[in-house]
């Protein structure tokens, strides 16, 4: 019997351990299953501030004309453009679409300048951020572009107004004489700013071109086959008359013209005295149509002075398309030039229909036909008749 006693005994030893382990596993179990709650809750958490913290912006950085490292956002979608040349440039570019704010004047449809002309419903009800030069900094806050575009003229205080604004401000050097290397460097910026860089490539290439295709067919001309030439009544901060004339006029300049005001020394645009012109007598006369009204009023009081020239004689004037207005309109320069050049180098342009030649400028720089529309607004290539317009 005492075996007996022994085997009940440990027989509850046996069910009291195993009891004990089953409360020991359950509370184990009980503790996993509260810390893989507590940690779903804190996941739970972390995700929910994750979700609430803002995404910290992409950016690169590009360097402007200035040399100035800017940092600008990975994919600009919004720009300002600021002084004279920023908007034009830009709208060769194909990126108008991005800008919502402009300088005052753009919102004056003016077809002295076709980019604008060509763009109006774009820019004429969106934000003015500033007037020729005035930099309105509080409408450009409030805009709020990704960059501000600005050209190298006038007020061009690029760390001034990056600071005040808080907006990278980006600087191009725009272009005041035709094709020069401002045109390419801005095309070159643009094209990174606005993920363009293909467009960039293909504007250049096409400048490259033409510069190639007129300096082809003017090399070989002998100086003295060229005849003189004149250009007065040419546009620069406003109209001028028959005094007018510009030295390194680009449209004479990419010819090889052989342009008078060249031999004063003087640089770019400025007044010659009348009687220098009568001295020099040039075979063919130019004129541009936006000085052509303080033309005829000279000619209306003095039509003896213009009866002194054999151009005005022989019936060898003839126009330009007036292309400086806030700065150069290249597509126009460019039109400008073929024209010059069929009427000076007949045999050598003699393939070229100066307006079809527009147009194709106009398309490549602009995206649209626009020689027809200037005609409709007195503007055309022909044959100018003095003291009878």
């Amino acid at each position: 019997m005492k075996w007996k006693k022994v085997l009940i005994s440990a027989l509850m030893l046996s069910v009291i351990m195993t009891g004990c382990g089953g409360a020991k596993g359950s509370q184990e179990a009980s503790k996993t299953e509260s810390g893989a709650a507590a940690e779903d809750e804190s996941s739970t958490k972390d995700s929910d501030t994750a979700k609430q913290e803002p995404e910290e912006k992409q950016t690169r950085t590009v360097k402007d004309s200035a040399g100035r490292e800017v940092e600008i956002p990975a994919e600009v979608e919004s720009i300002v453009c600021l002084n004279v040349s920023t908007l034009r440039y830009t709208c060769y570019m194909q990126a108008q679409d991005l800008v919502i704010g402009v300088e005052d004047y753009e919102q004056e449809k003016s077809i002295s300048r076709p980019y604008n002309y060509v763009n109006y419903d774009l820019f004429a009800d969106i934000p003015v951020i500033g007037n020729n030069g005035e930099h309105y900094l509080e409408s450009i806050i409030e805009t709020d572009p990704d960059v501000i575009m600005m050209s190298a003229y006038d007020d061009a205080d690029v760390d001034g107004i990056q600071s005040k604004t808080g907006i990278p401000v980006v600087l191009v050097p725009g272009s005041e004489e035709m094709m020069d290397e401002g045109a390419y460097e801005t095309f070159r910026i643009m094209g990174e700013v606005y993920g363009k860089e293909e467009r960039a490539e293909e504007l250049t290439k096409y400048m490259d071109t033409v510069k190639k295709d007129l300096e082809s067919r003017t090399k070989d001309v002998k100086e003295e086959d060229k005849p003189s030439v004149y250009v007065g009544g040419v546009s620069y901060k406003g109209a001028h008359g028959f005094e007018g004339t510009e030295a390194g006029y680009g449209p004479f300049k990419a010819i090889n013209a052989k342009n008078m005001a060249d031999e004063t020394g003087q640089k770019g645009p400025f007044n010659v005295d009348l009687e220098q012109v009568l001295a020099w007598n040039p075979d063919v006369l130019f004129v541009d149509f936006n000085g052509l009204d303080l033309i005829k009023e000279h000619y209306s009081s003095n039509p003896e002075y213009y009866s002194q020239l054999k151009a005005v004689e022989e019936g060898k004037v003839y126009s330009q398309i007036s292309f400086r207005s806030s700065a150069s309109n290249l597509e126009t320069a460019l039109a400008d030039t073929y024209y010059a050049a069929s009427v000076l180098y007949p045999e050598q342009f003699s393939d070229i229909d100066p307006a079809k030649k527009a147009d194709e400028i106009f398309n490549t720089l602009l995206g649209t036909d626009f020689y027809e529309t200037l005609k409709e607004n007195g503007y055309e290539f022909r044959q100018i008749q003095i003291g009878q317009e």
